[in-house]
């Protein structure tokens, strides 16, 4: 957390977002300032220039903050602005064809996960991650594996930036806890989510990775604890592996044509 005071009022700010994208619902004051490194008075002051700034939105009936459309705006413009998710998109669907599942495809920056897009091939069950929204890296599939494939610097980098929140009992709640478990997913080459973000929801993910192994993004297959096991998920690693490696070479080709990087 130190690194991102040095940022300024930007990287306070920032703070400030990730606080409330990471808890996934809208939160009173009470509880931010709980999360927050900063006094009272500036917590507060940060909170009140971003809503009036439509980076978050005040619900004076619930008295709670949330993310404002100003932030919607601004991701559905990133969306259409990031190569990888054009390119992605009919892998994505033939992975959700064969699999009979959800699929999404996510990227990571500044130690947050957005999730880019996504197909819902059934409507017994839903989960938390839609188009758009942000999510916590320790405690996703797509986001425990890009971390665990990044270079030491970024991936650092990106540590730093996790709230280590507990979403559900099997949440990891500790850096130490986390990187074990990262160099256990680099040695197989796939995460799983046991239910870490979402009682309930399961996933299994690999990464998107340049030829020179630098994370793009990463896909996963999410289900239902009602319809499969961690176990079950194990049956889509070749479909999935191929599906990244898939997008990897078509993202290469389109991006970097001379295989510069």
């Amino acid at each position: 957390m130190n690194e991102v005071l040095k940022d300024g009022t930007v990287g306070k700010a920032l703070v400030m977002l990730d606080i409330i994208a990471t808890a996934g619902h809208a939160l009173r004051f009470n509880n931010i300032l709980a999360l927050s490194p900063f006094p009272k008075a500036t917590t507060y002051r940060f909170l009140q220039t971003m809503t009036s700034q439509g980076m978050l939105s005040y619900d004076a009936e619930s008295q709670k903050y949330s993310l404002g459309m100003r932030l919607v705006r601004l991701a559905h413009n990133a969306w259409k602005q990031a190569s990888l998710g054009p390119i992605a998109a009919p892998h994505l669907n033939q992975l959700a064809r064969q699999v009979g599942e959800t699929v999404h495809l996510a990227q990571i920056e500044n130690g947050q996960v957005l999730f880019i897009d996504k197909r819902h091939t059934s409507e017994r069950f839903e989960t938390l991650a839609q188009v758009g929204r942000i999510a916590p890296a320790h405690c996703t599939g797509v986001g425990k594996v890009m971390l665990a494939f990044m270079q030491p610097e970024r991936q650092e980098y990106s540590l730093q930036r996790q709230t280590f929140i507990k979403f559900t009992n099997t949440t990891i709640t500790h850096k130490k806890a986390l990187l074990e478990e990262l160099a256990h997913i680099r040695s197989e080459g796939l995460a799983y989510d046991r239910e870490e973000h979402e009682n309930g929801i399961i996933s299994i993910a690999a990464p998107i990775l340049t030829s020179l192994g630098q994370v793009m993004g990463a896909i996963s297959i999410a289900t239902s604890t009602s319809r499969h096991s961690v176990e079950d998920l194990k049956q889509y690693k070749g479909l999935l592996k191929a599906t990244t490696a898939a997008v990897s070479s078509e993202a290469e080709l389109r991006l970097h044509p001379t295989g510069g990087n």
